[in-house]
């Protein structure tokens, strides 16, 4: 299996945007607290190594997103599970090229990377609105009230968030109350690895 630092090697050959990095990070640490929190504590690097990889063709190949990843990711020596996992979280969008992404998400890692990558996106923008700019002190409510508002966050797909959910068999408020813990809980993180990378 690739090394974390061989993934993140990896993602930053395609992406160079800071936000796009700290997604990807962002992405890592919620599938990481994920594995621990639902019982997957010995793959958590493997989950994370997922969520790192996610998006690696987002930057340069916005209109083929999900298309393309799994050429990047195969010339970076990445398995076939992996690129399997990658390509689901697209799965039933269809991407600007107007191919509709046909890769079903089967394991519960998959699942959980298709229910909360949007989900972090719209986190991550309501905690920009806070006066402290953090999820560490953003509480459940706050949150709902943000997620209701249809202006808000817009290019956030609620659709894909709540189809995420389904797919789980939770309600939306357990992925919601969630992903917020698992981003509160990884924040420092986040910023330190941050710090480096800017």
């Amino acid at each position: 299996m690739i090394t974390r630092k061989e993934a993140f090697k990896l993602l930053k050959r395609y992406n160079k945007d800071p936000f796009h990095i700290q997604h990807a990070l962002t992405v890592e640490a919620v599938m990481k607290w994920y594995a621990k929190e639902l019982g997957y504590a010995e793959e958590a690097e493997y989950w994370g190594i997922v969520g790192l990889l996610h998006d690696i063709d987002f930057e340069l190949y916005p209109e083929e997103h999900c298309l393309k990843a799994p050429e990047l990711l195969r010339e970076g020596g990445v398995g076939e599970d992996i690129i399997h996992a990658v390509c689901s979280h697209g799965y039933g969008i269809t991407v600007g090229c107007g191919v509709t992404i046909d890769v079903e998400p089967i394991h519960k890692m998959e699942k959980v990377l298709f229910a909360a990558d949007e989900l972090t996106g719209l986190i991550w923008a309501a905690a920009l609105m806070r006066p402290s700019r953090s999820t560490k002190d953003m509480e459940l409510k706050s949150l709902k009230k943000k997620y209701k508002s249809k202006g808000f966050a817009a290019g956030c797909s609620r659709e894909v968030i709540e189809r995420g959910a389904e797919q789980l068999g939770w309600e939306l408020n357990r992925l919601l109350e969630m992903t917020l813990q698992a981003m509160a809980d990884s924040e420092d993180l986040i910023n330190e690895e941050m710090s480096v990378v800017a």
